[in-house]
């Protein structure tokens, strides 16, 4: 099962019998998330720059997945006393799936704080409790992507012969203040302008307080999201595009 993913070099993790439940009761869904993963491309120019809001690559994929029959919902679970509603809480899932076996919902983490897999995995434990979802799925990036970000990085600074802050701003990239006060110290200790910098853009934007494979691990490790069955996906290095 997702042989295809796994030959492309991504991370497949199940807990909870998910993949006899994809298996047996969604085959057709496991092509689908097959197809939408193997299409994606990730430009190193959409690591390096991009500031708030959703990248360009979980857009594609967003709308990937929404081409095959995954929108955003929103699932609203209310309880009543008598016939009068008395409280009610509400949970966004970013893709969910039904089908004739159950619902799957599918969060996509690629770069957030990685609060956010708390908040993702909570919701599918309630959401599992209340019969509302059959499995509940999470990609984020994997653990060669996570540890080749530093040297994609730096590689990015190479070839675009970046060696001041003039050639960053060049590039609409601008370290604040606090940000190149850390640049000049590496600096003034012997490392070239590229290495300091791109060893300070990946400690600040893909760091290890963000949402990345070892921080999601963490968690199902400890039980969060418990019971509900889980697949986890990590995104590969391989997807990156040097020459885009």
């Amino acid at each position: 099962m997702f042989g295809r993913l796994a030959e492309a070099g991504f991370t497949l993790y199940y807990t909870n019998h998910a993949e006899a439940i994809l298996r047996y009761d969604f085959p057709d869904l496991i092509t689908e998330i097959e197809t939408a993963l193997l299409e994606l491309r990730l430009p190193i120019t959409e690591i390096i720059g991009g500031g708030g809001g959703e990248t360009k690559m979980t857009q594609r994929l967003r709308k990937a997945l929404a081409n095959l029959g995954w929108p955003k919902h929103n699932f609203i679970v209310a309880k009543t006393v008598d016939g009068e509603p008395k409280e009610s809480t509400s949970h966004e899932i970013d893709h969910v799936r039904r089908a004739d076996a159950g619902t799957v919902a599918f969060e996509i983490e690629w770069n957030n704080k990685d609060p956010f897999f708390d908040r993702d995995l909570e919701n599918f434990k309630r959401l599992h409790a209340e019969g509302a979802i059959s499995l509940g799925g999470i990609v984020t990036r994997g653990p060669d992507m996570q540890s080749q970000m530093f040297d994609k990085v730096l590689n990015f600074g190479h070839e675009r012969n970046l060696e001041s802050y003039e050639d960053l701003i060049a590039l609409d990239l601008s370290p604040t203040r606090p940000q190149r006060a850390q640049i000049d110290r590496q600096v003034d200790a012997g490392k070239p302008f590229a290495e300091a910098w791109a060893k300070k853009f990946v400690s600040d934007k893909y760091g290890m307080a963000t949402t990345h494979w070892d921080k999601l691990q963490d968690r199902v490790a400890r039980g969060v999201g418990n019971p509900c069955p889980l697949l986890l996906v990590g995104l590969p290095a391989s997807i990156i595009d040097m020459d885009a």
